[in-house]
């Protein structure tokens, strides 16, 4: 990490193009999830928990409570009475994998899955159609930079949490 103040520093007119286009993928994907929300019925905020506890499944990488908790930026109590609602309206189900039995996985439901799934090939088409037409090469270079820039948030994100 450097000491660059980064409201001050000069930024080449690419690095700041790169930041722009990151901000504007994140207000067009959270549209996206207003969009989702509409879909299956639910409060944003639900459709958004519902979001990652699917993406993570479909990963094989379910979450815990606590980490769906830090991802959707809720207090863990908020995130129980949260997924109480989608447990009562048969979109999540929590579980017990692990061999301590304390641990909760959640798992999106077949029908919450199905439901997702239909929402993605309609509003993914053009999503889809980027991925699919753009080379290799410049997928893996985009591919390498988002790790990197995760990388980084997630270092500020442990140090602001140590911090508070």
């Amino acid at each position: 990490m450097t000491d660059t103040d980064p409201l001050t520093a000069d930024w080449t007119p690419a690095q700041i193009a790169v930041m722009h286009r990151l901000r504007d993928w994140v207000v067009d994907f959270g549209e996206l999830n207003q969009h989702l929300a509409t879909w299956m019925g639910l409060p944003g905020a639900d459709a958004n928990a519902l979001g990652q506890i699917i993406w993570a499944a479909e990963a094989d990488t379910p979450l815990s409570p606590a980490q769906l908790s830090r991802q959707i930026g809720m207090t863990t109590g908020a995130t129980a009475i949260l997924l109480n609602r989608l447990e009562a309206a048969g979109h999540v189900r929590r579980t017990r994998e692990s061999a301590d039995r304390r641990r909760v996985t959640l798992r999106p439901t077949p029908a919450a899955r199905d439901r997702a799934r239909q929402f993605l090939g309609l509003a993914g088409a053009e999503i889809a159609h980027v991925l699919r037409t753009t080379p290799p090469a410049e997928l893996s270079a985009v591919a390498t930079f988002l790790e990197r820039m995760t990388a980084a948030a997630d270092e500020a994100n442990l140090r602001l949490g140590r911090s508070s």
